[in-house]
């Protein structure tokens, strides 16, 4: 049986090279590339063609999400897992949206890896057990929670850095958008929620117990 080939993409080297000893550990799996940004996953994943791409969501400046329709454009045998500190279904939804056939955090345990990446390769979607425990949760939350979840990954991003204190100046700095941008990420996520201003939205972050 032919191994399962895999590419790694975070931008941290540590993870990366963990994530390759567990995998090349198990017969099953040969990390045939290591990228250190989406970018270089998009290269590597057109050049070699591995069967699976495991992708760091919170990679700049090509996140894990844009470099997902990119693989898909350019080898659209791979098939995607996306790997992510965040549980919020919002991330899961957007990532699925743009062709992603997994979506594991980096919570989950190494045997969660293992499933996800088997049942990925052979056609299956796979969601980690903490991602299907809060969707399963929010069926009994009322629509403020329900509205978090039609937050954008770029809207979720926006409200990390605004719970950081970060001015719309700061944040457009931090995340490589123009300031307008971020203001228009501010009105639509102040309307999406359903709240007045941005003293609403900060009570709202630190008070909801919004994951980001």
């Amino acid at each position: 049986m032919d191994k399962i080939t895999i590419l790694i993409a975070d931008d941290h080297k540590l993870i990366r090279e963990t994530w390759a000893f567990i995998l090349n550990s198990d017969s099953r799996f040969s990390v045939i590339a290591q990228g250190c940004n989406g970018e270089e996953a998009v290269e590597l994943a057109t050049k070699l063609r591995p069967a699976i791409a495991l992708l760091d969501i919170n990679m700049a400046p090509l996140n894990g999400i844009e470099a997902t329709e990119q693989i898909k454009k350019f080898s659209p045998s791979t098939k995607i897992i996306g790997v992510s500190m965040h549980s919020q279904p919002a991330y899961v939804k957007k990532l699925l949206k743009v062709g992603a056939m997994g979506y594991v955090t980096k919570n989950s345990p190494q045997q969660e890896m293992f499933d996800a990446i088997m049942d990925v390769s052979s056609g299956k979607r796979y969601i980690c057990s903490e991602v299907k425990t809060i969707l399963s949760e929010q069926i009994f939350e009322d629509d403020a929670s329900s509205a978090a979840n039609t937050l954008s990954s770029r809207e979720m991003d926006v409200i990390k850095h605004i719970k950081q204190g970060l001015s719309s100046k700061e944040i457009a700095t931090q995340l490589n958008i123009s300031l307008k941008t971020v203001e228009v990420h501010r009105h639509n996520i102040l309307k999406k929620l359903n709240l007045k201003n941005s003293a609403s939205l900060v009570n709202y972050i630190n008070t909801s117990g919004l994951v980001i």
